[in-house]
């Protein structure tokens, strides 16, 4: 009689942990990012405006009301 033997289970992929020096960069880029975001929603009208006319104010109109902006 033959004698079948089971293939020997797969070895796990190794987890590497992900350093903080890897992940410096990308935080500092979304958060800037975060920070541009929530300046245009948040404060783009009236004396702080960087763009002139309502342009940026219409584009973000319900985004600033969804996240508790007054505008008007």
């Amino acid at each position: 009689m033959a004698q079948t033997t089971a293939p020997a289970p797969a070895a796990a992929p190794a987890i590497t942990p992900i350093s903080l020096r890897e992940i410096a960069p990308w935080a500092a880029f979304f958060g800037v990012l975060m920070l541009i975001l929530l300046y245009f929603v948040g404060a783009e009208q009236g004396a702080t405006a960087v763009f002139a006319g309502d342009t940026v104010h219409e584009w973000v109109h319900d985004g600033r009301h969804l996240l508790g902006f007054p505008c008007h």
